[in-house]
C-alpha cells in the first residue's frame, strides 16, 4: 500500500463520519434541566392550591352534615347507652343468682350451660376462689383394720401382689369407712394389674365402683377414687367399643359432669375429661370442657387482685374480658364473639335509627366513618357506641350538589393540567435525551479518532519525509498504519451500526445457518489480533450443533464484539475461550476471559450506549462504549438474550442464547412480516 492509497483512505473515513454525525445530530436539539423544573414547578404550585381549596371546601360542607345528624340522633344514642347498661346488670344479678343457691361447682355449671359467659370464677365473701377448687386432703382411718392395712403394703412393696391384693380385698370388704374401702379396692385393683389380672381388675371397677358407696370417696390428696379407678379400667380395655368399655365410660362422664359432688376438684376433672377425649373424641363430649380449661387459665394469673370492679376488664388473653358481679362473688370471662353478639342483642331495638345503625366500637379500634360517637357506659371503659350510615344518599344530597361543583372543577383542572404536563415532559425529556446522545457521541467520536489519525498522519510524515524508502521500515509502516486503519474501520461501523439502530433503519436478513459457520466467521476476523505472543484463543464447539435462524453478518458482529472486547480488558497473559454449545432449545455462544472482570453494581449498566466501565482502557485502548450495546440490541432482534457472569479480578462471562425450531421459525415470520 502506497502512501497516496493511505492518505485517500483517510479521507474517505473522514467524510463517512462526517454523514454519520450529521444524521445522528439531526434527530435532536439542545435541552437542558431547567425547563423540565420551571415547568414542574408552575404546574404544581396551581394544582395543589386547587386541590387544596377543593378539599377543604369538601370536608366543610361534610362536617356541616355530619353536626346536623350527629344533633338529631344523639338521644338515640343515650338510649342505647341506657340499654346496654341495663343489659350488664341484668346479666351480673343472673349470675349472682345461681351463685346464691347452689354450691359453688353447681354454680359454675350452671353459669356455663346459661351461655351468658364462656366460663366463670366463684369467689366467697373474702374473695378467695371457691371455683375452679383445688383437692383438699382426707384423714382415712382404717381403724381396728390398720394392722392389715399395713401388712398389704408390706405384701406389695415386697413384690407379692397377689397375697397383697387378697389382704387389701379383705380389709375393703371388713370396713365401714367409705373412704377406707374405695381406697383399699383401689389398691388391690393396682396390685392385680401388677399382676397380669387385667380382666380381674376390669371386673373389680365395674362391680365396685359403680355403687353408690364409692361416689364420693377419695383417697388422702382428696382425688375421687372411683374416677381414676374407672380410667384405670379404660385404659386396661383394648377393645373400645365393647359393651364394657362403653358402659364404664358412659358412667365416667356422667360422674365427670356431676358438679353436685363437691369432692371432685377442677384439676382432677379437666385432667379426666381430657382423657376421655383422647379414648373416644367423637362419641363423648363434655360442654364445660372449654370453661374448665378458661378458668384454669385465668386462675392462674390471681384475678382476685383485679375483680373489685363491676366494668370488664382484660384478661391474660388478649380476646377474652372479665367482669365482676356487684357482689364480687362471680367472676364472668367472656370471649370477644359472645361479647360483641351479646352486645348486639342488647341493642336490638335501637341499633336501627332512622338512616343510621348503632354500632359497638371496642377499646381496639377506631370508627372514623361514624358521624358520632358516645361511651358504652361504665360497665365498658373505653368501649364506645358509633353512629353509622347505612345509606349515605340523604346525607349526601345535603352537600351533593355543591360538592360536586368542586369535584368536577377540580378533578378537570387537574386532569388537563396533569395531560399537558405529561405531554410537555415527554417531549422534554426526549429532546434532553437526544442533546445528551448529541454530546455523548460528539466527545466520544473526537476522543476516538483522535488517536488513530494522528497516528496514521505521523507514519504517513515519517515515510513522506524520508529520502529513501527502505524497504523494511516502510513495510512495518505500512502495517501499523493499516492497523490503524483497521481500528477507524471498526469505529466507524459502530457509529454505523448505532446510527442504524437508533433511526430504526437496521434490516436483518434471517435464514437457517450452522453455528459453527458463524463461530468460524467470527474467529476468523479477530485471528490476526489474537496471533501475537501471550494471547491465546480457544475455540470449542459442540458436536451436531443444531442450526439457527440467525442474521450471519450480525450474529458474527455480536461475536466479534465479545471476543474484542475479551481481549481488549485482559490484562499482558490473555487467555479467552469461545465456546458453543446446544442446551435447553438454544444455542448457546459464550466468550470467557481472564481480565479484569466487572463489578456487580456495573453490571446492569454495561449494554447501554456510549457506557464503559474502565475509562483507562478506553483510553488506551479502542472502543466508544457502542459494542455491548450493539450486541444486545442484535441479541433481542434474535429473540434470545445476552447475559454476563463476572467478578472483580476474576474474569468475565458473556453469553449469548438464541432460541431454535419452532422459536426460530417465528423469528423469520416476522422478519418476512
Amino acid at each position: 500500500m502506497c502512501p497516496g492509497a493511505v492518505g485517500k483512505q483517510i479521507a474517505h473515513c473522514n467524510a463517512e463520519l462526517r454523514r454519520i454525525i450529521r444524521t445522528i445530530l439531526r434527530a435532536g436539539q439542545d435541552g437542558d434541566v431547567w425547563p423540565v423544573v420551571l415547568l414542574l414547578f408552575a404546574v404544581l404550585v396551581p394544582a395543589v392550591c386547587l386541590l387544596w381549596f377543593m378539599a377543604a371546601a369538601m370536608r366543610n360542607e361534610r362536617l356541616a352534615a355530619q353536626q346536623k345528624l350527629a344533633a338529631v340522633y344523639r338521644a338515640q344514642l343515650s338510649a342505647a347507652q341506657a340499654r346496654l347498661q341495663q343489659h350488664w346488670k341484668e346479666t351480673a344479678a343472673e349470675l349472682e343468682k345461681f351463685v346464691a343457691i347452689t354450691p359453688a361447682s353447681a354454680a359454675f355449671a350452671k353459669c356455663v350451660e346459661s351461655e351468658i359467659v364462656d366460663s366463670v370464677l366463684i369467689f366467697d365473701e373474702e374473695g378467695r376462689i371457691l371455683y375452679p377448687n383445688t383437692p383438699s386432703a382426707i384423714e382415712i382411718d382404717f381403724g381396728e383394720l390398720e394392722p392389715k392395712w399395713q401388712e398389704a403394703n408390706r405384701l406389695e412393696y415386697l413384690g407379692k401382689h397377689m397375697e397383697a391384693a387378697k389382704q387389701y380385698d379383705a380389709v375393703a370388704r371388713a370396713t365401714t369407712n367409705d373412704n377406707a374401702a374405695a381406697r383399699a379396692f383401689q389398691s388391690e385393683a393396682r396390685c392385680r394389674v401388677q399382676a397380669g389380672q387385667n380382666e380381674a381388675v376390669i371386673q373389680l371397677i365395674s362391680e365396685v365402683f359403680s355403687k353408690e358407696r364409692c361416689r364420693h370417696a377419695a383417697d388422702p390428696q382428696g382425688r375421687l377414687i372411683a374416677a381414676n379407678a374407672e380410667l384405670l379400667a379404660l385404659e386396661l380395655i383394648t377393645n373400645r367399643n365393647s359393651p364394657v368399655f362403653q358402659s364404664i365410660a358412659q358412667r365416667l362422664a356422667v360422674r365427670l359432669m356431676d358438679y353436685e359432688n363437691p369432692l371432685l376438684a377442677a384439676p382432677q376433672r379437666r385432667f379426666l375429661m381430657k382423657e376421655m377425649k383422647r379414648f373416644s373424641p367423637d362419641k363423648i363430649t363434655f360442654p364445660t370442657l372449654a370453661a374448665e380449661q378458661l378458668a384454669a387459665e385465668v386462675g392462674e394469673s390471681r384475678p382476685e387482685a383485679t375483680a373489685r370492679v363491676f366494668a370488664l376488664q382484660r384478661t391474660v388473653r388478649p380476646d377474652l374480658w372479665q367482669l365482676t358481679t356487684p357482689s364480687h362473688r362471680v367472676l364472668a370471662l367472656i370471649g370477644s364473639d359472645k361479647l360483641l353478639a351479646a352486645t348486639k342483642a342488647a341493642l336490638a331495638p335501637d341499633n336501627s335509627v332512622g338512616a343510621a345503625d348503632v354500632a359497638l366500637v371496642s377499646p381496639d379500634m377506631d370508627a372514623p366513618e361514624a358521624f358520632v360517637t358516645l361511651p358504652a357506659g361504665e360497665q365498658m371503659p373505653g368501649w364506645r357506641l358509633a353512629l353509622l350510615v347505612q345509606d349515605r344518599g340523604f346525607f349526601e344530597a345535603t352537600a351533593g350538589r355543591q360538592t360536586a361543583v368542586y369535584l368536577w372543577t377540580g378533578v378537570l383542572a387537574v386532569a388537563g393540567m396533569g395531560i399537558l404536563t405529561l405531554i410537555t415532559l415527554r417531549l422534554i425529556r426526549r429532546q434532553v435525551a437526544l442533546a445528551r446522545l448529541k454530546n455523548d457521541l460528539a466527545a466520544t467520536v473526537s476522543h476516538e479518532l483522535k488517536t488513530p489519525l494522528a497516528s496514521m498522519r505521523v507514519l504517513v510524515d515519517t515515510l513522506l519525509d524520508s529520502e529513501k524508502f527502505d524497504e523494511q521500515k516502510t513495510r512495518e509502516y505500512l502495517r501499523l498504519i493499516a492497523q490503524e486503519n483497521e481500528r477507524l474501520a471498526r469505529l466507524i461501523q459502530n457509529f454505523l451500526t448505532f446510527s442504524r439502530l437508533e433511526r430504526k433503519k437496521y434490516t436483518f436478513h434471517f435464514s437457517l445457518l450452522p453455528a459453527r459457520q458463524i463461530v468460524d466467521a467470527a474467529v476468523e476476523s479477530v485471528r490476526a489480533r489474537f496471533d501475537v505472543p501471550g494471547c491465546r484463543l480457544d475455540v470449542q464447539i459442540d458436536d451436531h450443533l443444531p442450526p439457527v435462524m440467525a442474521d450471519a453478518d450480525a450474529l458474527a458482529a455480536a461475536l466479534i464484539n465479545l471476543l474484542e472486547n475479551a481481549h481488549k480488558y485482559s490484562e499482558e497473559i490473555k487467555h479467552v475461550v469461545l465456546r458453543a454449545r446446544a442446551e435447553k432449545g438454544s444455542v448457546i455462544f459464550s466468550v470467557t476471559d481472564n481480565g479484569i472482570g466487572i463489578a456487580p453494581r456495573e453490571r446492569r449498566r454495561i449494554f447501554q450506549p456510549f457506557y464503559q466501565v474502565n475509562q483507562r482502557l478506553s483510553r488506551e485502548g479502542c472502543g466508544c462504549g457502542l459494542g455491548l450495546s450493539i450486541v444486545h440490541f442484535i441479541a433481542t432482534s434474535h429473540r434470545g438474550s445476552v447475559s454476563v457472569e463476572s467478578q472483580p479480578g476474576c474474569g468475565s462471562t458473556f453469553t449469548l442464547a438464541l432460541p431454535l425450531g419452532s422459536e426460530a421459525a417465528s423469528i423469520r415470520r416476522e422478519a418476512i412480516a
